[in-house]
């Protein structure tokens, strides 16, 4: 059996795996299902035939979610429990927005007035962008952290109720963290429809991933530049042994700059944004010039490295307070069992090989250009 620390650290690796594998492959099929598919798209079967080219795989990638919701409630249970005390409205917001995705990729075709088509493409649009939006506003309170706390006996309470609680999570920072996943989850989209439509369709989604790659770098380095000036949180020492309030025993500090100090302590981990903005360049640039393969390599590298850099700056808190600092959960303090952790490690080990073989073979089975024209004989 592994020891304790070790698993907790392997545990913080793997779910932060299993986001960057949610972000890389529903990310993107909801960036080609929001904004993208009527941008590039320039009529009715055309637009089919984008939509044509995620819908053999996005309930498939929805398994990445489900898995990192059960890896949290598995290996995090504190983190669980205290996020869905707080963050519920905002949860629901995002489950009733993906109920109407299935809803719209089924009915969407099936009607035979032009306001059935209009109004379940809304519902497509509705339903892919406010999870991605929700998500980067996620990483953005909790990177300022956010306004709960436990009791003595240990329950969790956050301020406020329903909108007064969901409201203050739409602040100006999580909202441009919100932008930069957004902006950067279009880009893949718009590479991925240049790799999988014909010319004509391609040639609009260049620009867009040029324009939406730029972007995400500028908001990118604008959300560093203001997290800098931005307080962080300082891990001093754990609980006592005999200690029973195990987290909120333990000393934290609040420091300035905080959220740098990671790459202040440990200077290699700049590699991490700077492989994030470079990469997104790449993206922008391979885009434009039609280079699909290359930019969705470089896109996944930017995505992975900006969710990497959010958990550099976060390390080892994963819920951190704002009103409470040693109420704040760190990968030491909210952890499952060692017996817990090590049973779930091994069998990450088994069946995470059989999940990427299969996603490989669902791709590389369904792969092929979508074409405008069977989608014109279908009268989609």
């Amino acid at each position: 059996m592994l020891d304790y620390d070790t698993l907790q650290a392997i545990w913080w690796v793997f779910i932060g795996l299993l986001l960057i594998g949610f972000a890389l492959t529903n990310g993107m099929d909801m960036a080609v299902s929001t904004l993208l598919y009527p941008l590039c798209g320039g009529n009715r079967a055309e637009r089919s035939a984008i939509i044509s080219t995620i819908v053999p795989h996005w309930d498939g990638n929805q398994v990445w979610l489900i898995t990192a919701g059960g890896a949290i409630f598995a290996a995090w249970p504190e983190v669980y429990a205290a996020a869905f005390s707080g963050l519920y409205w905002a949860m629901l917001l995002v489950l009733f927005a993906i109920w109407l995705r299935p809803l719209a990729f089924d009915y969407r075709n099936h009607g035979e007035t032009e306001r059935w088509y209009r109004n379940w493409d809304i519902a497509l649009t509705v339903g892919s962008l406010v999870p991605m939006l929700i998500f980067g506003v996620a990483f953005g309170n909790l990177l300022q952290g956010l306004p709960f706390w436990a009791d003595e006996n240990m329950r969790w309470h956050y301020d406020g109720y329903f909108l007064s609680a969901l409201l203050p999570l739409l602040n100006p920072f999580a909202l441009l963290c919100g932008l930069v996943a957004v902006l950067m989850l279009l880009t893949q989209g718009a590479l991925w429809i240049q790799l999988r439509t014909e010319e004509k369709i391609a040639q609009r989604a260049r620009k867009v991933a040029f324009g939406c790659g730029l972007a995400t770098v500028v908001f990118f380095l604008v959300a560093g530049i203001v997290s800098y000036q931005m307080p962080g949180w300082q891990y001093d020492a754990p609980a006592p042994f005999d200690s029973y309030q195990v987290i909120t025993g333990k000393s934290v500090s609040v420091i300035e700059h905080g959220l740098f100090a990671n790459y202040v302590n440990l200077p290699l981990l700049i590699i991490v944004p700077l492989a994030a903005t470079v990469c997104m360049l790449l993206a922008a640039w391979y885009g434009l010039k039609g280079r699909a393969v290359r930019g969705i390599v470089c896109s996944s590298i930017g995505i992975a490295s900006t969710i990497v850099t959010a958990g550099a700056a976060l390390f080892p808190f994963v819920m951190p307070s704002s009103v409470d600092p040693k109420s704040s959960l760190t990968v030491w303090d909210a952890s499952s069992s060692q017996f817990t952790l090590n049973v779930m490690f091994y069998t990450v080990l088994l069946l995470l090989p059989i999940a990427l073989a299969y996603t490989v073979y669902a791709y590389k089975k369904m792969w092929g250009k979508a074409m405008v024209a069977d989608h014109v004989k279908m009268g989609e």
